[in-house]
């Protein structure tokens, strides 16, 4: 049974987690004296290279020590606890203090002491639906934990989300939301945006049992579904708003590592948020999908998945438009990224084991053989996580210039829970 094949990683995904990524994070990232956590560090080892605060990351942090403090309590890792829920805390303080515009947006980079940098368009504070976003999922987060330890001031964090949820949904319904650092060209529309609404919205019910954040995510979940952007069991990252554009590069591209994630998220979000699952339909599907991503995905030469394909696989190609993200995605396409490896390596474990299927839990082998053989740094530390088709590093910037502190980290605690959850 393919459980029994995932269960044999359990005590090498707790110990990775504990002693090396977040050993490392927590030695690191807290900004014990301003707030926050700092997250600016190179590619490859431990040099700070700025000292900004981008809220997206913020959001992020507070969700992970929020979760990771509820583990703590229930055992699942060796931590303090309280420790994480003071980061978690302290984070969502200091977003809620400097990140926050009073008109239903966040900034979207502070300084080191809370100082509101310009980033959008004429030098505005605001540039990102998905900084709201990710700080929608830190306030959700911190909300959920401090409820289960009975903190009366959770009420606040989950009005906080709540209005930024809604002001997010509004702006993608309207096709107004910024999208900074891949802006959306105007003739397209972008997957990650209903994907991300999903999500958000998920965590923040399953935090307040919100009725919005309920409405909210079975939209989005419906309009990730639609037609405009699935095709049969493919899922396009950028879809046309108009005819004349299905040969082109960006409509033709697909992200594997984004439908993988998705999917894992849908399967979530119809576990816990009632009208989900009538949209996702038949969960038969999601297994055909997630075996497609994979294999149009998977560098068939040096292994690992590939940044961006094809929908026929192979390097992306199709007329041009010169776009800003259409020039990213034929300069990066062949790169081996951590956050695709990490979330596949959740998404094949939980889709295998409520699917039974095993061709989802051989994939999560190989997945797991690629991923550990090339990311990690070594004990005590975290991954490389920027890395050429060979597995080199690179020193490259991905969406932020941020050494990301949440994909990794995220993907192992799941996992984690994923094989307590087994256990029961």
């Amino acid at each position: 049974m393919p459980d029994a094949g995932l269960h044999r990683f359990q005590r090498f995904h707790r110990s990775h987690l504990e002693d090396d990524v977040l050993a490392w994070w927590l030695a690191h990232g807290p900004d014990a004296e301003r707030g926050g956590v700092h997250t600016c560090f190179a590619n490859v080892g431990d040099t700070l290279v700025s000292t900004d605060k981008y809220t997206w990351s913020q959001g992020r942090w507070a969700w992970l020590t929020a979760r990771l403090s509820r583990a703590a309590r229930a055992g699942l890792i060796d931590m303090d606890a309280d420790t994480l829920l003071r980061q978690a805390t302290g984070t969502a303080e200091f977003v809620a203090a400097h990140a926050l515009l009073g008109d239903g947006t966040t900034a979207y980079v502070l300084s080191a002491d809370g100082t509101v940098r310009p980033a959008g368009p004429d030098g505005a504070a605001h540039a990102s639906v998905f900084a709201d976003l990710f700080a929608v999922l830190g306030f959700a987060g911190l909300h959920g934990e401090l409820v289960a330890t009975g903190t009366p001031a959770a009420r606040a964090w989950g009005a906080l989300a709540e209005e930024l949820l809604v002001s997010a949904y509004d702006r993608v319904r309207s096709c107004t939301a910024l999208n900074e650092p891949y802006p959306v060209h105007p003739r397209f529309r972008c997957f990650a945006e209903p994907m991300m609404l999903m999500h958000a919205g998920a965590e923040l019910h399953a935090a307040t049992g919100s009725r919005r954040a309920q409405e909210i995510t079975v939209a989005a979940a419906a309009d990730a579904l639609s037609a405009l952007f699935v095709t049969g069991t493919q899922m396009r990252d950028m879809a046309p708003r108009g005819p004349g554009l299905d040969g082109t590069l960006l409509a033709r591209h697909r992200t594997p590592g984004h439908l993988l994630e998705f999917l894992w998220f849908l399967h979530r979000a119809a576990a816990t948020v009632p009208g989900v699952a009538a949209v996702a339909g038949d969960p038969s599907w999601v297994v055909e999908a997630a075996l497609g991503a994979l294999a149009v995905g998977w560098d068939t030469a040096e292994g690992g998945l590939l940044r961006y394909v094809d929908r026929e696989g192979g390097a992306p190609r199709g007329d041009l438009l010169d776009d800003r993200y259409e020039n990213l995605v034929t300069r990066t396409w062949d790169t081996k990224l951590w956050w695709p490896h990490a979330e596949a390596l959740y998404a094949t474990a939980l889709l295998a084991r409520a699917h039974g299927s095993a061709e989802l839990a051989a994939w999560h082998d190989r997945i797991h053989e690629y991923t550990f053989g090339t990311f990690p740094e070594g004990p005590g530390r975290e991954w490389t996580q920027i890395r050429a088709r060979d597995g080199r590093p690179l020193d490259e910037v991905v969406a932020l210039p941020v050494k990301d502190p949440f994909h990794i980290a995220r993907a192992l605690l799941l996992l984690v829970e994923l094989h307590g959850e087994a256990e029961n």
